[in-house]
């Protein structure tokens, strides 16, 4: 938890805040996910059968 708050530039509460279904800033949504894209998080639109994430696979 404190390493996604400090690569998204907001506290561990905030997280905890996310984690519980709370309601939080659209910027701060971005931030957070743009932290979790960076660290290899993809996030999949609905498209009919359901938005989710996965890992990104590294192209070695």
């Amino acid at each position: 938890m404190r390493d996604l708050a400090k690569e998204a530039s907001v506290s561990p509460d905030t997280i905890a805040r996310l984690e519980r279904g709370e309601e939080l800033k659209a910027s701060t949504i971005d931030a957070i996910q743009s932290a979790l894209e960076a660290a290899g998080v993809q996030f999949i639109p609905e498209n009919g059968g359901g938005a989710g994430v996965r890992l990104r696979k590294d192209s070695a």
